[in-house]
């Protein structure tokens, strides 16, 4: 769709369209309008600078609300083309990256990662025992599939020396993957679940290497061109810059300019980092939650196969316990709602989604046929996934549905 329709849009407060598709979820517009006030309450209380959420179903967008300031410095309003840094956001396209290469014979996800990453060969596990750290051989190699779960055993952290791998030109994808390939394992590969960035960008890595395209022109050519995610990049274009949204952060109340902002923006400033290193704006994530609603298709562009969306989405950790709220468990690159409850009281079960580490947040229910989109660029929320704004945006989209 061309840039300048959302340009336009972006002059209006908000937008909202009814269901087009047969047999999609239908809104109430007057409950959809409650955002614009729900949201304004975080903004007057210096929580977040400003925030856009968009509400939609397998139909395509049904409301889009852009609320305060793009820059709380200069109170330019926030519009709905702003860019967001969707960090974590990111983990579950490059498991879409990943998963496309199985369905095309390139991969699979029960292989060893070192048939593709030989620097994984002979890892070894850090094993405490009377005040001491042996290393022993692990019962197993680590698999694509425990780096998609969060089940590798990978250290999370950074190796000393290497404070933030990600907002410096130190190393590239391959040797930061190459460094955390020597790093010994936490556990035994399947037997816990962790967090794990370096656990995505190796991910990152191997879409490169079996794709022979660097991470940034894979997904390029092979999601945002077919989705029209003109706006999603690693990077910021010279022409996005002055779109893209304030990074801000909570002292005594109020919110300042954030002093370390972690991912920077301009090619050469760190590499694409496949564990959050991308930024989007609402309409961009739309098309491709819109996409996932209708099992993998948009516009009659084939993402990725049906049953391969659902082994994504479904509960892959058996009884592990995993995320950040209570009641979920994680599929391949998603977070899943096992038991909805607090923040996921108003999903149904198998929901899906994931946030990010400035408060953004994507979740899709397939049940109900609804996507909501919160974006906001604050750093320190705490538990941005199980937050009071998330919570509230959540509550009126669902409450929004019309009941057959």
């Amino acid at each position: 769709m061309p840039r300048c329709f959302w340009s336009c849009l972006a002059v209006c407060a908000s937008w909202f369209v009814a269901a087009a598709s047969v047999g999609a979820a239908e809104f109430d517009g007057s409950v959809l309008r409650e955002l614009r006030g729900a949201l304004q309450r975080f903004v007057d209380e210096e929580v977040v600078a400003g925030a856009v959420a968009v509400v939609g179903s397998k139909a395509g967008i049904a409301h889009i609300e852009a609320v305060g300031y793009q820059s709380w410095e200069t109170k330019k309003p926030m519009s709905m083309d702003v860019l967001f840094r969707i960090a974590s956001m990111t983990k579950p396209i490059t498991a879409l990256a990943v998963m496309q290469l199985q369905e095309a014979g390139r991969l699979a996800v029960h292989d060893p990662v070192e048939n593709y990453l030989p620097e994984f060969r002979g890892q070894m596990l850090a094993v405490k025992k009377d005040n001491m750290v042996a290393l022993v051989k692990p019962s197993r190699p680590i698999t694509i599939r425990d780096l998609l779960t969060h089940t590798s055993g990978l250290p999370g952290g950074y190796p000393a020396g290497y404070d933030n791998l990600y907002n410096t030109r130190q190393l590239t994808l391959r040797e930061s993957i190459l460094l955390q390939s020597q790093r010994p394992l936490d556990f035994e590969p399947g037997s816990r679940w962790a967090y794990c960035n370096a656990g995505i960008d190796t991910l990152g890595r191997i879409v490169e290497v079996v794709s022979g395209e660097s991470y940034s022109d894979y997904l390029t050519r092979h999601i945002f061109g077919p989705l029209e995610m003109f706006e999603t990049t690693p990077f910021v274009r010279p022409d996005q810059r002055v779109r893209v949204a304030g990074l801000y952060e909570q002292r005594q109340g109020q919110l300042v300019a954030a002093q370390r902002p972690l991912i920077g923006l301009e090619e050469g400033s760190r590499h694409p980092v496949p564990a959050g290193g991308l930024l989007s704006t609402g309409p961009d994530l739309a098309r491709l939650y819109q996409c996932l609603l209708n099992g993998g298709e948009w516009n009659g562009r084939r993402l990725i196969k049906p049953e391969t969306l659902q082994e994504m989405t479904k509960v892959q950790t058996g009884d592990l316990t995993t995320g950040f709220v209570p009641g979920m468990g994680f599929g391949y690159g998603f977070a899943v709602v096992r038991e909805p409850q607090g923040v996921t009281a108003m999903l149904s079960p198998g929901s899906y989604g994931h946030g990010g580490a400035f408060g953004t947040q994507g979740w899709l229910d397939p049940h109900q046929d609804v996507f909501v989109i919160l974006l906001v660029q604050r750093v320190g929320l705490p538990n941005a996934d199980g937050s009071e704004i998330r919570r509230v945006v959540q509550d009126i989209a669902v409450k929004a549905l019309r009941k057959p």
